[in-house]
């Protein structure tokens, strides 16, 4: 009976522990997907694309407090392919080290003769869409090359109150009274975090420069770089050391998904929360810190349901060595012992018939 108890619990403890390992195993899995959710984490790994080159992606958010011009961009580019260069990363074509984009945000009252309504805009500058590749609905992007810097992108609730549909390409719009042509119309993100950390209503994306004609004291509030990376750390550390941050803040994107990353987001709970810079993060950085929460946890609860079976197996095993220490020392040992003892006393034996044979042969 008490044999049939014994059995019955080693049973249920290993279907607990195989639903706890397939737990963890769950967790740890369901942490790596939603890592790679956003596609505005991974601008590296689609820059890199057939390269043999590693890039790194890292953003600088500016304090509200502080102005930053595209000059300062323009020199910081300069500092950049200067120190590419030295680091012996010379090419034939120089642009594809590295992808930049800026940006800003406000508002703007957007009007057609079929509706109007006040829209969030994001002011983009460089190669935005390549850090944001938003899904379009119709027409094409807003690029750094374009001529023409009155083509604007809506998304699709702004479309359908201005316009009362998405097919919008070519047709004119007015921005705070000024007329602006429509590029194309984007669908945003759809993902759980995006849709948390974006608040801001209908909206619209146009160029920076078009936008300072409307709003001459607007700054770039963000900056995003992808960057060939030599070795590990060179991409964060210049732009420490280079780019214009004042008391803003910068972030490495590249790896911020990585398990060592995830875990040391759990030892600084309920601290990181806490802004202690004027900095007014961008819907897209905010989604990527719930993404990086979110992932953090997961892992956190990975390896608390791995530890059950862990300890458990290691005190399976030290049962197994304590039993077999004394198997051996009760069992093995007394017999090996008596077989060398038998063994020797066979060879002495031998070795004294040989010994005396010989003499009574003479």
């Amino acid at each position: 009976m008490k044999r049939t108890e014994r059995k019955g619990r080693r049973i249920a403890l290993l279907i607990v522990c195989a639903a706890l390992a397939l737990s963890a195993a769950a967790c740890f899995a369901a942490g790596a997907l939603l890592g790679r959710t956003l596609s505005s984490q991974r601008a590296a790994e689609r820059w890199r694309g057939e390269s043999g080159l590693d890039f790194c992606q890292i953003s600088c958010f500016v304090p509200v407090d502080e102005t930053l011009g595209q000059e300062k961009i323009y020199q910081f580019r300069t500092d950049l392919l200067k120190r590419l260069h030295e680091a012996a990363l010379d090419v034939d074509n120089e642009e594809t080290l590295f992808v930049d984009a800026w940006s800003c945000t406000g508002k703007a009252l957007a009007t057609t003769d079929l509706g109007k309504g006040d829209a969030s805009v994001i002011a983009v500058g460089g190669d935005f869409f390549q850090f944001h590749p938003l899904r379009l609905l119709s027409g094409s992007y807003i690029r750094e090359g374009d001529l023409m810097k009155d083509r604007v992108l809506l998304d699709e609730e702004l479309a359908w109150v201005l316009f009362g549909g998405i097919e919008l390409q070519g047709l004119t719009l007015k921005i705070n009274g000024v007329p602006f042509v429509v590029a194309g119309v984007i669908e945003r993100e759809q993902d759980f975090a995006s849709r948390r950390a974006y608040t801001a209503g209908m909206g619209l994306y146009m160029s920076y420069d078009a936008w300072k004609e409307l709003k001459p004291t607007a700054g770039i509030s963000s900056y995003e770089l992808v960057m060939a990376e030599p070795v590990k750390g060179f991409t964060l550390n210049f732009a420490r050391e280079k780019f214009p941050i004042g008391q803003g803040t910068i972030v490495q994107n590249t790896g911020r998904f990585a398990m060592g990353k995830l875990l040391w987001l759990v030892t600084e709970f309920g601290t990181r929360s806490m802004q202690k810079l004027g900095v007014l993060l961008p819907y897209w950085e905010n989604a990527a810190r719930c993404m990086e929460d979110t992932c953090a946890l997961l892992v956190f609860l990975g390896w608390l349901f791995a530890l059950t079976p862990a300890v458990l197996l290691a005190a399976a095993l030290l049962r197994l060595l304590k039993r077999g220490r004394e198997k051996l020392e009760d069992e093995l040992l007394p017999t090996w012992k008596d077989g060398a003892e038998e063994f020797v006393r066979v060879r002495q034996r031998r070795r004294w018939e040989r010994k005396h044979g010989k003499h009574e042969a003479k």
